[in-house]
């Protein structure tokens, strides 16, 4: 085949095929990656998983040894969970500060930093002798947690995309609840064998991994951000701006108040409700857990080959229906609640791997704040859920199954009429 010339006479270089780097079933892989060897890819895909699972690590593994601190401190409950609640705020403000940084320094830098950030906070909890000295650490913890969790989606995007990224993003849909399921059990074991002490070493152990990884992380290719703080705040604004992801970052947030609302009100619903005991309500959340994590099993298989549009599209209609079934039930049983309910997290791990990519495909530049804002509308919308839901409601699986109609119909809306647009 003859090639096209310049007026010099001589031969145009070759585009590149654009299915050169197309793996069949598995997306493009972007220009990051390309020149890297197999090893260095399945190196950032396992960094990637371990750093989605320091948030769950972080605070499911040490709940069991809440009450062991109130009996040898001489303190109340309260003062026990100021612990719990001094990591997530600080973890939640710490998301947007990581996202900004790593815009402007680099994805290595800031990774390394807050791994490092992670595993000193771990062991400051191992050696703390009093509550106050502990919940100081885990503002560290937090603050290096924060970093690992924003870093976790900035690198799906940064170095993975089309059916590659939805499959990443589907594997950590995978881990999420999974580590919910095995954190306490494993934190109970140990308090059974070592002291409290032991359970926040671990977490620093188990952070080693991924402090190694972030060593051995080639830095990914990105438009990097200047200036200072008020650069910093621009770029959050610009995010702001950006009619389509800031309307899939929140429509596609409201789809978790009534998960996040079902885990603050699950003790209540069981035990109190219908009178379980505390071995068959954890039967009963491992289930519900179990549904999300084969959601998000499938997901990983259907978006090869399958239109994202219509898996996201099918997973919202199957979440109302699940809400409606719920409603109609009753929730009468434990069953006719833990049915609709394992329902609704099918559909949601189904949905949440499409829809955090379609978020993050409407950003082209400042990634890292665009992954960090996306995780921060998550837990403030699981805060408000489980502060809703604690109120003295008659039937908090009735209020469960509202809130998932009215928090599935805004981005079934938002999803229809941008897509008209466009």
């Amino acid at each position: 085949m003859l090639l096209p010339r310049t007026q010099a006479g001589n031969a145009l270089p070759r585009r590149p095929d654009p299915g050169a780097w197309l793996c069949p079933g598995k997306g493009v892989l972007p220009s990051s990656l390309r020149n890297l060897p197999t090893p260095s890819i399945m190196h950032s895909f396992v960094l990637i998983l371990l750093l989605a699972a320091f948030p769950a690590l972080s605070t499911d593994m040490y709940l069991p040894a809440i009450p062991a601190l109130c009996e040898l401190w001489g303190i109340s409950l309260a003062s026990a969970n100021l612990s719990l609640v001094a990591f997530f705020a600080s973890f939640s403000a710490f998301l947007l500060v990581h996202g900004a940084l790593a815009d402007r320094f680099g994805r290595r830098p800031v990774l390394l930093a807050a791994v490092s950030l992670y595993v000193a906070g771990s062991l400051a909890c191992a050696g703390a002798g009093s509550i106050a000295i502990l919940v100081l650490a885990r503002v560290v913890q937090a603050i290096g947690a924060a970093g690992a969790s924003a870093m976790a989606l900035t690198l799906a995007k940064d170095l993975y995309a089309g059916d590659r990224r939805k499959k990443l993003l589907a594997y950590i849909g995978v881990i999420i609840p999974l580590c919910p399921m095995v954190a306490p059990t494993i934190g109970a074991l140990m308090l059974q064998h070592v002291s409290w002490r032991g359970i926040f070493l671990a977490q620093a152990l188990l952070a080693l991994p991924a402090l190694y990884g972030s060593f051995r992380l080639q830095e990914p290719a990105f438009e990097r951000a200047g200036g200072g703080l008020q650069a910093a705040a621009g770029r959050y604004a610009r995010l702001f701006r950006n009619r389509g992801y800031l309307v899939y970052a929140l429509a596609f947030s409201v789809v978790n108040f009534a998960f996040f609302a079902f885990i603050g009100g699950s003790p209540d619903i069981y035990i109190t409700g219908y009178g379980l005991d505390e071995g068959a309500f954890g039967l009963y959340f491992a289930f519900n857990a179990l549904g999300l994590m084969a959601g998000s099993f499938l997901c990983s298989r259907l978006c090869v080959g399958i239109e994202s549009f219509r898996i996201l599209t099918a997973s919202l209609l199957g979440m109302l229906a699940a809400s409606a079934a719920m409603l109609l039930l009753g929730g009468a049983t434990p069953l006719r609640f833990a049915l609709p309910m394992f329902a609704y997290s099918l559909f949601l791990g189904l949905s949440r791997p499409i829809s955090n990519d379609m978020v993050l495909e409407q950003v082209d530049r400042d990634t890292g704040a665009a992954a960090s804002l996306l995780t921060f509308f998550n837990f403030m919308v699981g805060a408000a859920a489980m502060e809703a839901i604690s109120l003295g409601w008659t039937s908090k699986s009735a209020v469960i199954a509202v809130t998932g109609l009215a928090g599935n119909l805004a981005p079934l809306a938002a999803l229809l009429l941008l897509r008209r647009r466009g």
